[in-house]
């Protein structure tokens, strides 16, 4: 049974020399495939790689240039409204480094008490590549996009026209069957403890082993995927589970999909509306008084 155990973070040199060294397989693999061409100080595009159909967008992308419309080829309008910070002295950094193009952080430390946090670092890797709220039009309808973080040469914002926003969102979209997400050591697919450690217990030898200990205590329930009113929440913050007016506890009764009697219901709530607005009292109005009887 595999013990998990609390070790010493790595050191900036530890970090550094692992860095080097996954950049240096990538490039070894790239290389083999025909990818790629190098030397010993750079690398380059194969000359005989076949070209996919959105490699010129991605190719524009990267190097900040339009893609499409009139000034395809420019320079990219940016925005620089913060002075220019200083090139920082290359140090010993204990959390980040990096090597040809390479970055590997390990800054993170979190304990198996610390769901959200946990909770939190998985919606940062899962994130989208582009924020809405950061969106905007400006007055002569182009796009711009504000930086969360400033760049070095204090760039803030970037302007975008329509089509090229579109190209750039389209570099964005992946090849198919491509993992985003992968995983190694443990917690690869075709490790041998990979069943052991996960709490679905899937992988090779799938299935949870039985131990003397655990012999006696119930088996642990597959894991319960959320119902689209909970995702609807946690993704987008609506809550229709709650009464907007009382704030009390709602419960989904039927979840209606046909367009046709989607239509009709809505018809219906609409004229119900109406009808109640014509039969209240025009401001100002009021019933007649109540006439007092004198005994």
């Amino acid at each position: 049974m595999p013990i998990f155990r609390h070790v010493p973070a790595p050191t900036g040199t530890e970090l550094q020399s692992l860095v080097q060294r996954i950049a240096e397989r990538v490039g070894r693999v790239l290389e083999k495939r025909g990818l790629i061409e190098r030397d010993i100080e750079s690398a380059w595009l194969a000359a005989n790689a076949e070209p996919g159909p959105l490699d010129d967008l991605v190719g524009h992308s990267i190097t900040y240039r339009i893609a499409a419309g009139p000034r395809a080829g420019q320079k990219l309008f940016t925005l620089q409204t913060l002075p220019a910070n200083e090139p920082e002295q290359q140090g010993d950094h204990r959390s980040a480094a990096e090597a040809g193009g390479f970055s590997l952080h390990a800054g993170i430390d979190i304990e198996p008490h610390q769901r959200a946090k946990l909770e939190r670092l998985c919606r940062y890797v899962s994130r989208p590549p582009v924020a809405e709220d950061r969106l905007a039009l400006t007055a002569s309808g182009q796009v711009r996009y504000t930086l969360k973080t400033p760049y070095r040469d204090g760039t803030t914002h970037i302007v975008l026209e329509p089509l090229d926003f579109i190209a750039r969102l389209a570099a964005l979209v992946p090849p198919p069957r491509m993992h985003l997400t992968r995983y190694h050591g443990v917690f690869a697919p075709h490790s041998r403890l990979r069943a052991a450690i996960t709490p679905a217990h899937r992988g090779k030898g799938g299935g949870k082993p039985q131990t003397q200990e655990g012999a006696d205590k119930p088996a642990t329930p597959r894991h319960v995927a959320m119902n689209w009113a909970q995702r609807l929440k946690r993704v987008f913050g609506i809550d229709i589970e709650a009464c907007a007016r009382c704030g009390g506890k709602l419960k989904v009764i039927a979840s209606i999909e046909e367009p046709a009697v989607v239509a009709k219901i809505l018809a219906h709530l609409e004229k119900a509306a109406s009808d109640r607005h014509q039969t209240e009292l025009p401001l100002g109005a009021r019933a007649p008084p109540v006439q007092a009887r004198l005994i």
